[in-house]
């Protein structure tokens, strides 16, 4: 079992190349990638949502890549002629305007001007550099899932204490479920003593108790509830869970809902909304789970 939320480093240090990946989650229904690279790594943003495709399936991640190139590398540069006659023109007319300033244009006076000379950019990284950014974003997936396991673990251990609490109610609300219509019974018949003065009609008793019984019965949601249960622990068993506890989550809202309507007996709906309470805890902590 995976929690959505976590963090995840992977770095490559070699051959003059530092680079690090960042990775981190919060909750989504989704997988949702956000990445954020240096240009140079542009055109591998796919590939970097690729490989976490593979390895991630729920979450908003975002990857942060960063590096530093210390390899001693030909350098080429390129002049920007329109730029040297835009600067050459305005010295002429500066010049011009002011005859008695000393004219000391030379090659190296441009070389000084901003925007004149400037390096050729790579189109692309070469490949050191892709070797090492995935081999750093693999390293920062691993982090990222051994932290999303350890919470994982701690969400189980909280979801598996409250399924225990739910299951207990359930079954006080089985207890008690009997009961409900022999005390319905017991309660018209006094009442209809009280008010016929000991003339009743036991078969009218019979046939009001049996139509409230028949009202009041929550033999199949208990029943669903306590598969419910079952197959709640069996999904616990497995990796990824997220989706099947959110839809289970909701069966578990709609039996204890019917209960609720259908019990017509204050014990018995206090278990069901103390059940509810512990669903709706269930339920939140079911939206941290991959």
């Amino acid at each position: 079992m995976f929690s959505m939320t976590g963090y995840g480093k992977g770095e490559y240090r070699a051959d003059g190349v530092e680079l690090t990946v960042e990775l981190k989650s919060v909750n989504n229904r989704f997988l949702d990638l956000s990445v954020k690279c240096p240009r140079v790594f542009l055109g591998y943003e796919e590939q970097i949502r690729s490989v976490l495709r593979e390895r991630v399936s729920r979450g908003h991640i975002d990857v942060f890549v960063s590096f530093t190139d210390k390899r001693e590398a030909a350098k080429s540069f390129y002049v920007d002629t329109g730029a040297v006659k835009a600067y050459a023109n305005a010295a002429k007319e500066i010049k011009s305007a002011v005859p008695a300033l000393t004219d000391d244009t030379s090659v190296s006076f441009f070389l000084r001007l901003p925007d004149v000379v400037k390096a050729e950019e790579k189109e692309g990284a070469d490949e050191v550099l892709s070797s090492a950014l995935i081999a750093a974003l693999k390293d920062a997936i691993e982090g990222l899932k051994a932290m999303r396991l350890a919470e994982g673990v701690r969400l189980k251990e909280d979801l598996l204490f409250r399924m225990k609490t739910i299951d207990s109610l359930r079954e006080k609300i089985a207890e008690r479920a009997p009961l409900v219509a022999e005390e319905y019974r017991k309660r018209i018949t006094e009442r209809m003593n009280e008010f016929l003065g000991g003339k009743v009609d036991e078969s009218r008793i019979l046939t009001e108790a049996a139509v409230f019984a028949d009202k009041c019965n929550i033999d199949e949601e208990l029943t669903r509830l306590r598969s419910h249960v079952g197959e709640f622990y069996k999904i616990c068993a497995e990796e990824y869970v997220g989706r099947k506890l959110d839809f289970l989550v909701q069966e578990f809202n709609r039996e204890c809902n019917t209960i609720c309507s259908k019990s017509n007996d204050a014990q018995v709906t206090a278990y069901a909304l103390e059940m509810k309470n512990e669903i709706e805890k269930v339920r939140e902590q079911i939206q941290n789970l991959e």
